[in-house]
Order: structure tokens, then sequence, then C-alpha cells
């Protein structure tokens, strides 16, 4: 299992997503213990971006929303962290 690491950025957008929609809460945090469980967990539908955000990673929470996340070392242990750059719609994030 890996650690999730909250960026600042990724702290703001969660906020305003669960203030925009509660009821998503559930699907954010099921979509985050499944990406520290196994990032490449064929449901959450990970894939490496091109373009300007080459480099980062995304992830599927639902229909309309994505996690975007990079693979990390951590500097106190050898195991990889995974740290949550940003969330919301995909016209949002992308």
């Amino acid at each position: 299992m890996r650690k999730l690491v909250w960026d600042a950025s990724f702290k703001r957008a969660f906020r305003r997503l669960a203030r925009h929609d509660p009821t998503l809460l559930d699907h954010i945090f099921e979509a985050l213990s499944a990406l520290a469980a196994d990032p490449f967990d064929p449901a959450l539908k990970t894939h490496k971006l091109r373009g300007q955000l080459a480099g980062l990673w995304a992830c599927w929470v639902e229909y309309d929303c994505r996690i975007i996340f990079t693979f990390d070392a951590d500097p106190r242990g050898d195991e990889d962290v995974i740290a949550l750059l940003d969330i919301g719609s995909h016209d949002e994030v992308y």
C-alpha cells in the first residue's frame, strides 16, 4: 500500500468539490483507497498524461471526475508515495 500525499492544490480542489457535490465524497474516498492499494487497478482507468501534463498520471473517480497525481520517492523510506495534485471534472483538470 502506497502513502497518499495531498498537495495544497489538491486540498483546495477537494474542498471546492465537497461544497458543490457532497454526494461525490464517497466515490472520491473509494477511489483514493483503491489508488493507495493498487494504482493500476482496472476500475481506476489509470493512464499517463501527455502534452503540458506530461509526466503526470490521471485516474477515474466517476464519469466526470478525475484525480491527477504523480509517483514520487519517499525521502524517509524505500516505498514510493503518490502525490495528489488536482481533482475535478475532465475539463477542469486537463
